[in-house]
């Protein structure tokens, strides 16, 4: 029998206790209700940042069929994918910067965890920027604003109290992040189903919409606009959230079984991205704007102010997740600081940010460059996690207590560099195969074929073939050492 060195548990006095440092979640510390992650991942992406992705593709140049089609076909490829990190992170009790230690190394895991942590910063700008939005038309609805002014004083200040808002519900930690999505969801979900009904059937949506009148595209044209889009809304958004999964399933009691939990949480995100992606895009028929104010006043009239006020709560339910897995990565910085303080951090950052995002005119421009440039990083992170968490991992497993070690651990390796260069080399490959919407920036080869975007494939496939053909030596040596060093460990005398 294999005996595992593993760091002791903590004193449990609470959930915020556990969670205020970055530790293993132990199983009393677990729950055994799955549908706290159903509505934690419906939540998140029940948020007007949808409309806008289903918009983009109409903006674009794509048809509704096409949009549909790359909405539809990439979210189930992204969001089976998804599942995967989910189960890591159930089976482990780890978030998934502690998860990536045994890939990229103790020290060489800051490279991802400072990654991810950015990340979220520029997620919650945007979410907030487009929040921000919302909030400002319905209060020209209400004739406290004039809508054809830059009202930037306006804008700042409800940013200001919106991140205020965000940081709260964030600071109490996963039980009320998962409570805040319980209580608020369903409700919600009825607005945007009435919503959408008067929509569909009460507005003349175009559904046989081709394109721009003189400006539809035809074959290689058309399918290199589908696949930059498959990109940013197909499968590059499930890609996106796969280094957020496991901070979230490592509250799951390992009682409930994997297929049950699985499903919950996929089908959480699945299905408000294609249901708000579709509205979006068929709303974008009628005024071709990405700008989520605009598709809601220009197409809803009178009804917007009730719809504007209650699906406001959708990107402060995505944005509470992104401020604590802030906190969460960059704990993994061996930044010891306190989970709470580094929301206010983050905070404040974002907010920084959102008023860069005030001052930017083609908000399409800016979403299509932010978003595309996600997958240059976490298609290549999630393509060797997979390599090592379902391949090698499962020929020789090494315990996940070791994922806790302090710096100098000799039961992980420092730096691991087939993990560090098969990251690099993914995004390099990603970039290689990606097309851009600032043209100086676009790779020559994206050019020659035409402006096929295959970033996320690329991404994948090359960072999981380096991790691949390099990892195994250096993770069977390290799992070498756990059998040498049960092997040094007296038997239990009893």
């Amino acid at each position: 029998m294999t005996v595992e060195k593993s760091t002791p548990p903590a004193v449990h006095l609470g959930q915020s206790d556990v969670e205020d440092q970055l530790q293993a979640i132990p199983e009393k510390s677990r729950t055994t209700r799955v549908g706290g992650q159903f509505w934690i991942w419906a939540g998140a992406n029940l948020a007007p940042i949808n409309w806008v992705l289903g918009a983009l593709g109409i903006n674009l140049g794509l048809g509704v069929r096409d949009t549909i089609t790359v909405i539809v076909i990439g979210n189930l490829i992204g969001m089976s994918l998804f599942g995967c990190f989910v189960l890591l992170g159930q089976k482990t009790g780890a978030t998934g910067m502690v998860l990536a230690r045994a890939a990229f190394g103790r020290r060489g895991d800051y490279l991802p965890a400072a990654i991810q942590a950015s990340v979220t910063i520029g997620w919650c700008a945007i979410n907030t920027y487009v929040i921000l939005d919302l909030v400002l038309a319905l209060f020209g609805k209400l004739h406290w604003l004039d809508p054809a002014d830059h009202n930037y004083g306006w804008k700042i200040g409800t940013a200001a109290f919106l991140m205020a808002a965000q940081v709260i519900i964030a600071w109490f930690g996963y039980r009320a992040i998962a409570a805040f999505e319980r209580w608020t969801v369903p409700p919600t979900i009825v607005i945007l189903v009435a919503m959408s009904l008067f929509a569909w059937f009460g507005l003349d949506i175009d559904w046989g919409y081709a394109g721009p009148p003189g400006e539809v595209l035809h074959g290689w044209d058309r399918i290199a606009v589908m696949s930059s889009v498959m990109t940013v809304i197909g499968i590059g958004w499930g890609i996106t959230w796969f280094t957020y999964a496991a901070d979230y399933s490592r509250f799951v009691s390992r009682e409930v079984p994997r297929r049950k939990l699985y499903l919950a949480s996929t089908l959480g995100q699945f299905l408000p991205v294609v249901w708000l992606g579709v509205l979006g895009a068929s709303l974008a028929t009628k005024s071709q704007s990405v700008d989520p104010g605009q598709l809601v006043v220009d197409n809803f009239g009178a009804l917007a102010v009730p719809v504007l006020l209650l699906v406001i709560h959708g990107p402060i339910a995505t944005n509470i997740l992104n401020i604590y897995t802030f906190s969460v990565a960059t704990q993994a910085l061996d930044i010891k600081v306190k989970r709470n303080s580094l929301n206010l951090f983050v905070g404040v950052l974002s907010f920084i940010a959102v008023i860069f995002f005030v001052y930017q005119e083609d908000l399409a421009e800016v979403l299509d460059s932010f978003l595309s440039s996600l997958v240059a990083w976490v298609a290549s992170w999630g393509g060797l996690m997979l390599v090592h968490y379902y391949r090698f991992n499962r020929i020789r497993p090494i315990p996940s207590a070791r994922l806790f070690d302090p710096i100098g651990s000799k039961r992980l390796p420092d730096i691991n560099w087939p993990g560090v260069c098969a990251l690099l080399g993914g995004m390099i490959a990603t970039w290689l195969f990606m097309a851009q919407s600032i043209e100086v920036l676009q790779s020559p080869l994206v050019t020659a074929m035409g402006g096929l975007d295959l970033s996320w494939l690329a991404g994948l496939v090359v960072s999981a073939s380096i991790y691949a053909i390099f990892g195994p030596r250096a993770h069977f040596r390290y799992a070498e050492r756990q059998a040498e060093t049960a092997s040094q460990i007296p038997a239990d005398p009893r």
